[in-house]
């Protein structure tokens, strides 16, 4: 059940559902991952971000992509946030079936340029692009990269689609990386959405889907999104337990320590995946 990301999130599209894309960064957490998703019978997009990748190294590709034929549900094994060429080709050799370039911070022009050599890298082997436009807000350090949002533009969005070739889009529409602190209340642009969504036929996607209001991820999904990027909540809720199992120090044991872990992560993973109204979809595919 091993797919590329525009098979995958084609039937997304054409159900009004999104597929939840779990960053994951060591092998406890990727196979909680793949558990909750067969558990819920739901499509799953195993998402990695370079320096994940760094952490957990090409070789645990085998494994995962060894899990994902294995698995009941279907899987897309995706590069998340790829920041160059050479990190695609990475992604590539390493057994990625979907591949993210993000040059959302560079000049228009250099990021459709960046992106359509990507596109046409990746095509001729087989795998899916996702571009980005726009950019994404970041909370804290521990964040993936972003900056000051600027909301994507729905002609430029038109533009960009249509001379990169791109199987799939992310916008920015309000969304940030990290973790939400009390004092800033998140609020996304729906109406933007639904703009794009009106002139794009091809997938879109929402980055920084953690810690979120629930009722209006779920409008966007209603409105046209079909991948959510899921990465700060599945990671606090997983190390936070963890932090509570190490208090007693007496406990040394991975098999005692990881698995309460993983079950609080799952906890959460599997609201994403009711909240994303994926729950039962890969029966579609």
């Amino acid at each position: 059940m091993l797919l590329n990301g525009k098979d995958l999130l084609a039937v997304a599209n054409d159900n009004d559902f999104a597929v939840p894309a779990f960053n994951v960064s060591d092998y406890a957490m990727m196979n909680g991952i793949f558990e909750i998703s067969e558990e819920k019978n739901s499509p799953v997009i195993i998402a990695i971000h370079p320096d994940e990748l760094s952490h957990i190294g090409t070789d645990m590709l085998h494994s995962i992509i060894a899990r994902a034929h294995r698995s009941t549900v279907p899987v897309t094994i995706h590069l998340d946030h790829g920041a160059s060429y050479e990190q695609v080709l990475t992604a590539i050799q390493a057994g990625f079936t979907s591949v993210m370039i993000d040059g959302s911070m560079l000049p228009f022009d250099e990021n459709v340029a960046l992106t359509k050599r990507i596109v046409e890298t990746a095509h001729a082997v087989g795998l899916s692009v996702e571009g980005e436009l726009g950019t994404i807000g970041k909370l804290d350090e521990q964040a993936e990269a972003g900056g000051e949002i600027i909301y994507t533009v729905p002609d430029e969005a038109v533009q960009f689609v249509k001379e990169t070739g791109v199987d799939s889009l992310a916008i920015a529409i309000g969304t940030s990386h990290g973790l939400y602190p009390s004092t800033l209340k998140p609020e996304l642009r729906l109406d933007l959405l639904e703009k794009i969504k009106d002139l794009l036929p091809i997938p879109l996607v929402l980055h920084g889907g953690s810690n979120n209001p629930d009722d209006e991820i779920g409008q966007a999904v209603k409105l046209g999104v079909n991948k959510i990027n899921i990465s700060s909540d599945i990671k606090a809720a997983y190390h936070r337990k963890m932090r509570e199992v190490l208090l007693d120090a007496g406990e040394r044991e991975p098999n005692s320590i990881q698995p309460p872990s993983v079950a609080a992560m799952k906890v959460v993973a599997a609201q994403k995946i009711d909240l994303f109204n994926a729950a039962g979809k890969a029966s579609l595919y």
